[in-house]
């Protein structure tokens, strides 16, 4: 129902289109008046806050990048000069900011739909001022497995196939990749794993939906779901994943990403051969005690 490309790129010119972005737009609009579902956005709003209120330093040129919905009204109360970016009717990858001219870039849920994820965080880099903070948090790693197990087991049996229902996600080791790719200093990642409990697997759908994070692949199938299909599908996930009140689980997967636009202040890291001591030595010292 929702994920992120792996990072992998047909040629340098031309990344493989995974999700049709003006469809995301398209279906967040729409979930605003049906009552959002925001607890996982929440969750990052206040987690970002408290990770931000642990840098010792101001910040007078942030921008907000395609957080969707009010999901950080609390830090733009912070942060008065926050530029909010939204996700425009087109879904375009291309970013309004001059090189140079930012201190922060913060997103929160929201580079699990980028199509060119490399491409995006070069583009943030270059509109970092040097030492300017890049803080994000996204959907990766084993986000939605069950959902995507049972999917694909369901349609097997059914249909003979399978379509696609869940995209691959990045893992943390993809998204720190990337980030020394793009030229950040100091890359760091993290995984804050949500285990959230449904009723029933058409509940944590009807959840997705709310979140405007239902499928928006490309390749998404066209037609309606088989009710066979859906309703097995639905057995499966309660035989495969369900406690012993019968209440299924849902994993959620949030990877945190930060970097810096590198700057002479920054810690740099030793010269090969400059250090001072032998681990030769120090393990063999360790095996004299």
């Amino acid at each position: 129902m929702i994920g992120v490309t792996s990072g992998m790129v047909q040629s340098p010119q031309t990344p493989p289109a995974l999700f049709d972005r003006a469809l995301l737009h398209a279906r967040q609009r729409r979930a605003q008046p049906q009552g959002e579902v925001t607890f996982l956005l929440d969750r990052v709003a206040e987690d970002m806050s408290d990770r931000l209120a642990a840098v010792m330093r101001e910040f007078h040129a942030p921008a907000d990048l395609w957080t969707p919905g009010e999901g950080l009204a609390e830090l733009r109360a912070r942060l008065p000069s926050l530029q909010r970016i939204a996700l425009d009717a087109a879904g375009s990858e291309t970013l309004p900011f001059a090189p140079e001219s930012l201190d922060l870039v913060v997103s929160a849920l929201a580079l699990q739909f980028v199509n060119d994820l490399p491409g995006v965080l070069a583009q943030i880099r270059r509109a970092l001022k040097p030492d300017g903070l890049l803080l994000a948090a996204m959907i990766g790693g084993d986000s939605l497995t069950e959902l995507r197990q049972a999917f694909a087991a369901a349609e097997a049996e059914c249909e003979g196939g399978v379509s696609p229902r869940v995209a691959p996600f990045a893992d943390l080791r993809d998204i720190g990749a990337l980030l020394q790719r793009a030229g950040f200093a100091l890359p760091v990642t993290d995984v804050d794993r949500v285990v959230v409990r449904y009723s029933n697997a058409f509940a944590l759908m009807q959840d997705l939906r709310r979140m405007g994070a239902a499928n928006v692949l490309i390749e998404r199938r066209r037609t309606p779901s088989r009710r066979a299909t859906l309703l097995r599908m639905a057995e499966i996930y309660t035989e495969r994943f369900a406690d012993a009140d019968g209440r299924i689980r849902t994993t959620f997967d949030i990877i945190w990403l930060s970097g810096w636009a590198p700057h002479a202040s920054q810690q740099q890291p030793l010269k090969p051969g400059s250090a001072k001591a032998s681990l030769a030595e120090a393990v063999k010292k360790a095996g004299k005690t």
